[in-house]
């Protein structure tokens, strides 16, 4: 019973679900938080239900607990969402989950932040913390104003902005892709140059285990990337090459791909599909995080296991 106590928000999330699986078998006893009564997730040591968004009474919830690991929140795919709504649940709550953390006790408290608390969706050159924060949304905006209200605070925190994570039970652009490279036709994709950082699940928990067992105080955001940046052809020939199949992908000039996407109305998309965003994650590596998986390697086994969940759906 000596091993760390861990209380994690989020965990029926994409990325908790597979932090309370993991983090176990990394040595871990995990409390989930939960909003209402349910089973207790596999993996958990225990389970208390309260609302993080009134966290005025967590004494019980966070009593013992070593760290906590805050992974829930707004998604940034619920657009049209106002404003307000994301700082209240991004931020307020957040930090209102921190004060309760802090008058526990808790050592460290970890916020799965975002990259868009650092940039847009798209940037020139390669990103770092040491640069000045520009979110361009509510989403963004949320999730650095937290950071903010952490740092406000005298308990130890630090903050996760990972990029764009993929794995299995991917949502969003992500999961586009994927049924883009499961389609059987060759694609016009093959002369997209831009380069993007992606990160993988078991790439973002070996990272969330850094920040747990690092020396500290820390009190700082840490980039979380998988090392190497990759283009949207180099994407799909990983996932098509996990399904067992070439690349398919037919190099149309740019230009033509932008105007066909404004003429159907999908400008911005195209431009989020074509534009650049590489994120450096040298801090974190400097602290100690080694990635587990490549990109073209993580990507491929994500087509593997979609492929074998549909041959056996």
């Amino acid at each position: 019973m000596n091993a760390p106590l861990i209380a994690l928000t989020g965990a029926t999330g994409f990325i908790g679900q597979h932090l309370l699986t993991e983090l176990p078998k990394r040595g871990y006893r995990v409390r989930v938080l939960l909003r209402r009564p349910s089973e207790v997730p596999a993996g958990a040591a225990s389970a208390v239900i309260g609302d993080i968004a009134s966290p005025h009474n967590m004494a019980a919830a966070l009593r013992d607990v070593d760290m906590v690991i805050h992974s829930a929140g707004l998604a940034h795919a619920m657009s049209g969402r106002p404003e307000d709504d994301y700082r209240s649940i991004n931020t307020d709550a957040t930090v209102k989950l921190a004060q309760a953390a802090e008058r526990a006790g808790v050592k460290r408290f970890v916020f799965l932040s975002s990259i868009r608390a650092q940039t847009g969706p798209s940037a020139e050159g390669v990103v770092t913390e040491a640069m000045e924060p520009r979110p361009t949304d509510a989403y963004g905006r949320s999730k650095l104003e937290a950071e903010r209200g952490l740092a406000a605070l005298g308990l130890d925190w630090v903050a996760l902005r990972p990029v764009l994570v993929y794995g299995s039970g991917v949502k969003g652009n992500m999961a586009a892709l994927l049924a883009l490279a499961q389609s059987p036709w060759p694609l016009p994709l093959g002369g997209l140059k831009a380069r993007r950082s992606l990160l993988s699940l078991d790439n973002l928990e070996a990272a969330v285990d850094t920040v747990l067992k690092a020396d500290g105080p820390l009190r700082r955001p840490f980039i979380v990337a998988d090392p190497e940046p990759v283009t949207i052809p180099e994407m799909l020939a990983a996932l098509r090459d996990g399904l067992g199949r070439g690349p398919g992908l037919i190099p149309v000039p740019s230009f033509v791909l932008k105007g066909a996407a404004a003429l159907a109305g999908k400008g911005e998309a195209y431009q989020r599909l074509a534009g650049s965003l590489v994120a450096s994650p040298e801090a974190l590596r400097n602290l100690g995080w080694q990635p587990v998986s490549s990109t073209r390697d993580a990507l491929a086994e994500l087509a593997r296991q979609a492929g074998g969940q549909a041959s056996g759906a």
